[in-house]
């Protein structure tokens, strides 16, 4: 496959640094992985953007949960493309719906102003928004570079028959960025069904903590998972899926 893009999600400069090193193409950065990812810190862009030389996308999203903002969230998140944009930040990764699961489209329009030269992707409040289709033609009409969805399923690959719908509906207008749960086992189907080129993964493994001493008793966050395990992209899984795209 030509022209293919292989995005790492990732949370940390080590992650990063492994996901270039086994041929992502492209990041999206965030943090706060594990909970679907919230906006990272400018500190941890500007480390990544030292060790890095490919693309950066800033995932923009305040807190976990929903995409329907108060105007207080929606400040802070347009006070976060501005900044980025400042810093060197070559793309954002926004969305923003109404209640009743449409697109926002003011607020869209102001964060794609706000935006300038970056390139934008609609995140995957795209795949909890009522109607795909229209939500697609929406993201064109505003003039979105890229779309990250799952096909409106928990996996990209439940999700498959929609995607290659989608793919089909952007018609080269906007790039359909298919993302959760790709991974070496299952791309090469994926692609042949979606006949989409750009694909998404974190390619992430459990690490163990570097701590020796471990209170095993008490939890700093979610009571279900150890606070010793850390997740961090695998370059060797970002390779494999490097050359599967390069051999379709």
């Amino acid at each position: 496959m030509k022209d293919y893009i292989l995005e790492g999600c990732v949370d940390s400069v080590e992650s990063a640094m492994a996901a270039q090193a086994g041929g992502a193409n492209r990041l999206e950065l965030c943090a706060n992985l594990i909970i679907g990812g919230t906006t990272p810190d400018i500190n941890l862009f500007l480390a990544v953007r030292e060790k890095v030389s490919i693309k950066i996308n800033v995932l923009i999203r305040p807190r976990f949960g929903d995409f329907c903002y108060t105007d207080d969230e929606f400040s802070i998140i347009r006070k976060d493309v501005e900044m980025f944009r400042k810093h060197g930040a070559d793309g954002v990764v926004i969305g923003v719906l109404k209640a009743d699961g449409s697109l926002d489209l003011p607020r869209m329009k102001e964060l794609m102003e706000t935006a300038g030269d970056m390139s934008v992707t609609l995140h995957r409040a795209f795949d909890v928004s009522r109607d795909p289709f229209q939500t697609l033609q929406d993201a064109k009409d505003l003039h979105i570079n890229t779309i990250l969805t799952s096909g409106q399923k928990n996996s990209c690959y439940e999700g498959r028959r929609l995607l290659a719908q989608l793919v089909e509906k952007a018609d080269g207008e906007i790039d359909i960025l298919v993302g959760s749960g790709v991974n070496s086992a299952q791309l090469a189907e994926l692609a042949a069904v979606t006949r989409a080129k750009s694909f998404h993964l974190s390619g992430k493994v459990n690490v163990e903590s570097a701590m020796t001493y471990r209170k095993e008793d008490v939890s700093m966050g979610l009571p279900l998972m150890s606070e010793f395990i850390i997740y961090r992209t695998d370059a060797g899984e970002i390779a494999k899926v490097r050359d599967i795209l390069r051999s379709l």
